[in-house]
């Protein structure tokens, strides 16, 4: 009975918004010739937003704002109507799990949905990409909440050189990252270099809401190498600004070369030029000796630094170096191998990582993975290792369970602990476009006897 609710609600939702989805793009492909159709299409992108909503309080995170900066597509669209296409998929989760702050049992329905809307136009140079959330807590107070992470409108090759993304958006540079309510500007093909500009409104989520304020915004600026086979770099700079003034201000840069067809070297830095240091660093390279065999060497640094307006960018912090060696290697289809081991440096001692691993398919349908960790050092010991089975029942049903465990000492005073995970999952195609999956998991350790928590999901492709 759950289930068949969970799929009707699924299906429902997804309907409603697709029906909503199609509406917008089939009314923006008209040309909009008079001024009261202008005023029309305003007012229709409210109506969207109210329809989202369901006819309940929620709160979408700026979405209405958004939607009327989608306002423009149909300026940018040819008078004829072209046959836009719309997929995505759609999840509708039914969760539970312990609070973890009260350790009351909780429960809560959500609905994902992931779309992108291409061949708006002739040339197929114009496309929309959104993410949003809804969620409702079964057990407790809390109302309707919705977040929406991306919805943007893409234009690309305009003129050939330039490529236009308006809306909400996540943008990382190395400099720094970003959701941001703005647009996005690269300029390209003008020689082996190209440019990037972005900025907006800086959005970012606290525990139940959106916590973005009227005084956050953010901008970035990016140079980075196009065309060049076996070659990428970038340089880069990010500002964020805050309700008391700039709250970081940082340089970037990324580097990558593939070598004889064998060697990639990478590097990655940032620098806080408000605390005049390295922020983050690494360093590394990949060695193929053959399609099977792959060796890595990294080395990372780290000083953590915090928004030069938060009341911890007065406290003082601990560098954090490792350098790790780690070898992977594919027998065959049935059979791989890794291992590895990190040097953690700490600015009062050091620790030892070590880490071996193996996956092992006996039979055709079945596959095994092993872990097992030792640590030793600054910071505590840790002892353990974790199996996960994997077994596919038939071209619909697959089945997978593990069980994880480890015995750690975070210092001589505590002495040692235990933390064991067991769990179990399956996910069932029901058609090619619908399927099924749950996991079930339960948490033993010195804070829980018992961490009961799961998830239901049917999930449907579009």
């Amino acid at each position: 009975m759950f289930f068949n609710s969970t799929c009707f609600i699924s299906l429902f939702v997804t309907r409603k918004l697709l029906e909503v989805m199609q509406n917008m793009i089939s009314f923006f492909q008209v040309t909009l010739n008079e001024r009261r159709q202008r005023t029309f299409l305003w007012s229709y992108c409210n109506l969207i937003c109210v329809d989202l909503r369901f006819g309940k309080e929620v709160n979408l995170m700026g979405i209405k704002w958004v939607f009327r900066m989608l306002a423009c597509l149909p300026l940018l669209l040819a008078s004829t109507a072209w046959s836009a296409e719309i997929h995505g998929r759609s999840s509708t989760q039914f969760l539970w799990y312990n609070d973890i702050v009260t350790d009351d049992e909780q429960a809560e329905i959500a609905q994902y949905l992931n779309l992108s809307v291409t061949k708006i136009d002739k040339d197929n140079k114009l496309s929309i990409t959104g993410y949003g959330r809804l969620s409702q807590v079964i057990k407790g107070d809390e109302e309707l909440n919705g977040r929406l992470y991306f919805l943007y409108l893409d234009y690309r090759d305009l003129y050939d050189k330039i490529d236009l993304r308006l809306g909400r958006q996540f943008v990382n540079y190395a400099a720094g990252s970003a959701i941001v309510d703005g647009g996005l500007v690269e300029l390209k093909n003008i020689g082996p270099v190209a440019f990037s500009v972005m900025g907006g409104r800086n959005v970012f989520f606290n525990l139940d809401s959106e916590g973005t304020s009227s005084e956050d915004f953010v901008f970035g600026a990016a140079a980075y190498l196009r065309g060049l086979k076996g070659t990428d770099a970038e340089i880069s700079y990010f500002v964020k600004w805050d309700d008391d003034g700039v709250a970081r201000d940082q340089l970037g840069a990324s580097f990558k070369q593939y070598l004889l067809n064998s060697v990639k070297v990478y590097a990655n830095a940032r620098f806080d030029l408000a605390s005049e240091a390295f922020s983050e660093v690494l360093v590394g390279a990949k060695y193929y000796p053959s399609s099977s065999l792959v060796f890595t060497g990294e080395w990372y640094y780290s000083y953590p630094t915090f928004d030069n307006t938060s009341i911890y960018a007065v406290f003082a912090v601990d560098r954090f170096e490792e350098a790790l060696f780690r070898a992977d290697y594919t027998l065959s289809d049935k059979f791989s191998v890794n291992a590895g081991y990190n040097r953690q440096m700490y600015e009062h001692g050091d620790a030892d990582v070590f880490e071996l691993g193996c996956r092992i398919r006996p039979l055709e349908r079945l596959q095994l993975s092993l872990n097992y960790d030792y640590r030793n050092g600054e910071g505590g010991d840790l002892n353990g290792g974790m199996v996960d089975v994997a077994y596919e029942v038939s071209k619909k049903l697959e089945l997978a369970g593990g069980i994880h465990y480890d015995v750690y000492e975070r210092d001589r005073t505590t002495g040692e602990e235990t933390a064991r995970k067991y769990w179990a999952g399956g996910n069932y195609k029901i058609n090619k476009d619908m399927s099924v999956y749950v996991r079930i998991e339960d948490n033993v350790n010195d804070t829980y006897e018992n961490d009961w928590q799961g998830r239901l999901a049917v999930n449907y492709n579009f």
